[in-house]
Formats: structure tokens, sequence, C-alpha cells
């Protein structure tokens, strides 16, 4: 049998993707990919008084990319963008609010963005009978285990049999979220899968992430420095003590701010956001929904990123340019993560291409040359 004409089963001519936060970190980076992938890409924005666009400033000419307006905390809002984008194969749900410290502050606005939300595509789905036609994406987290770990003989470590245990509301949100997939995907055979991301960043991450922050110092520091045609060592040691707030250099009047920070010796298992999401697409083109841990396998901590930072800029004693501030501790720390990809490497044939020197470096490198 031939289809002729305008038959409804004929395949698109290209895969359409939604995205929603596809103005963050991750959703600028998924977005590169599919476009590079010959997607067509829906990109789910909030109406917003300020421009939220620059990360994908560099993509905003291209024809195969469409930006509607929408919230995800709204279910009529994304029931209508999934009506009226029926013929997407892919839809990836990045939106939410994504800071920890800040999900203490607003409990409220964390769950509905971070939760509601991937309620609200789920049951968007269902309602337009696309369970069959479409595969869901959820981005869940290394933040929902806490301090729970596993041990194998030598090493704390978490992959996907690790028991949740989240110290935060995010990581609470998170937590029912991931559970609403595996929920989605056995009641009514959805393609759902949740990529349990352990930290990942890159020149786009937000500013008030610990990583970014330390970066984007650097960055500033680095002009302070070459504004004053100085270099470290003409830095006055004396006003580099615990008791002094400012740096001064040797001959001149203006001074910079330390860096303050909270917790300095938590660990975490960083990578390269970049690489990141090239697992978020793999899973969707496996022939089943699954969840899977996605990570590098090693652990540093916030001192160990420091010291790759500083070293960018031939500063060794970094420990006198910072400052300790109790206003950047957690109410609950989660104190060690290092993540287990054996699945993600074993199954969808993917591993982290980036290393930590290299994505400190990097990070260090935008900034200096952007400030």
């Amino acid at each position: 049998m031939s289809c002729k004409g305008k038959c409804s089963c004929r395949k698109p001519s290209k895969k359409k993707a939604i995205i929603t936060g596809i103005t963050g970190q991750d959703g600028s980076h998924l977005a590169d990919l599919l476009l590079y992938l010959n997607y067509e890409v829906v990109g789910v924005v909030r109406r917003s008084s300020t421009d939220t666009t620059q990360r994908i400033k560099h993509l905003l000419g291209n024809k195969n990319l469409k930006l509607v307006e929408g919230d995800i905390t709204d279910y009529s809002s994304i029931f209508n963008v999934l009506k009226e984008n029926q013929d997407a194969c892919e839809f990836y749900n990045l939106a939410a609010q994504s800071h920890v410290a800040a999900s203490f502050k607003n409990p409220e606005a964390t769950w509905d963005a971070t939760c509601k939300g991937c309620f609200n595509v789920l049951r968007a789905i269902v309602d337009l009978d696309l369970q069959n036609r479409i595969r869901f994406y959820q981005a869940s987290s290394s933040e929902m285990f806490g301090k729970s770990y596993d041990e194998d003989g030598y090493a704390k470590y978490q992959d996907e049999k690790t028991k949740f245990l989240p110290q935060s509301p995010y990581a609470i949100a998170k937590c029912a979220a991931h559970e609403a997939v595996r929920l989605y995907r056995d009641a009514y055979g959805l393609h759902a899968s949740a990529g349990i991301l352990f930290n990942h960043e890159g020149p786009r991450r937000g500013e008030q992430f610990v990583t970014r922050k330390i970066t984007k110092w650097i960055g500033k520091f680095n002009k302070f420095l070459k504004r004053n045609n100085i270099l470290p060592k003409d830095i006055t040691k004396s006003c580099l003590d615990k008791d002094c707030d400012m740096i001064f250099a040797s001959g001149i009047q203006e001074s910079f701010p330390k860096l303050r920070l909270g917790n300095i010796d938590a660990y975490r298992d960083w990578g390269y956001a970049g690489d990141y999401v090239k697992a978020m697409w793999l899973m969707l083109q496996q022939n089943r929904g699954d969840d899977y841990v996605i990570c590098t396998g090693e652990s540093h901590s916030i001192r160990e990123f420091l010291e790759e930072a500083f070293k960018c800029i031939e500063i060794s004693d970094w420990y006198n340019y910072i400052i300790q501030d109790p206003q950047f501790y957690r109410p609950a720390e989660v104190d060690y993560l290092r993540g287990k990809n054996f699945k993600a490497g074993s199954k969808l044939k993917w591993k982290p291409e980036t290393t930590f020197k290299q994505l400190v470096t990097m990070m260090v490198e935008h900034d200096i040359k952007n400030s």
C-alpha cells in the first residue's frame, strides 16, 4: 500500500522537539545540538519584561528555531503548546527553579516550577493522547541523593540504585518530579526518561552558582590588575589577612573586594554541560525510556576548583583572596557527590569528553575575555 497526496501517516521531513527552559544553560546547549542534528526546535519561554535570550542569541536567526510563550506552572499554557505542536516527537523538560539556596527562601515557587511543571507536561501528553507519539525527558538532579551514598570498597558513590535523601526544597521537588516520570512511564506506557545529572558547568552557567561566581570574580579581578598595570606579587600581603575584606596593591588608591563564599569543603562531581546534553538526546533515541546517572565519576572539592581557577592567573595563595561568609552556607549541606555512569556508558555509549581542569580553564578564560 502506498500513500498519495496529503497523508497524515507520512513522516515529517525532519524531527521536531520542544524544549522548556531553552534560555538556560542546558536548554541553550541542547538547542545547539538539536539544530545541528537538523531538528525543528520549539523553545518555550515565559513572558518577561527583560530579555532572557542572551544564551541563545546566536541561534535566533535560525529558521529551524521557533520561540513560543508558555508557562510550565500553568497547565492550560503547556496543554496549548503541545496541542499546537502535536507533530513533535521529543519533549525536553529543563525548566525549573534550580538554585538550591534560593529554594530555601522560596520553596513554593521552587515546587511549582520544578515539580508541578513536570506533572503539567506529563498530564497534557496523556490528555492529548500523545503518549505513543512523543518521547519525554525530565531533568532530574544529583541533589536528590543528598547525604545518601553507597560504597564500592574504597570510595563513596551514587548511581541509579542509591536511595534518595534530599536536603533542600529544590531536591525534594526534583524527587517528586522524578517519581512522576516513573509513574507515567508505568501507568501510560510513555517513553519517559529521567537524566540524573550531576553538577554540570560551563561559561553559560548562571552567575549565582559557585563555580561561575568564582570564575566571574577572577575575570573581574584580572581586569583590575591589568587596568592598574600590576602583578599578583604587587598585592600588599598585609591586606590579605582574614580581617581585611578588600585587596590592595602597592602604589595605587584603588582596592578590590575579596571573593565571598560559603562552604568550600563540599565535594561535587563536575562536568561540562555541553557534554551532558548529548546524553539527554541519547536517552530519547533508545527503544524504551529509563533513568540514567550522568556524571564524570570524579569528585572534587570547591577548594580544588579554587586552586585550579586561581592557577589561571598565576596565584597560588588563593585562600588569602577569599572570605568564607556564613550567609552563603546552606541550612542543610550536601557534603559529597560522586556518580557512577556505568549504565550510561554501557547502554547509551556515552562518556564525558571534558576533564575537570579543562572545564575550569574554559570558564576562567571565558570570563577573563568577557570582563
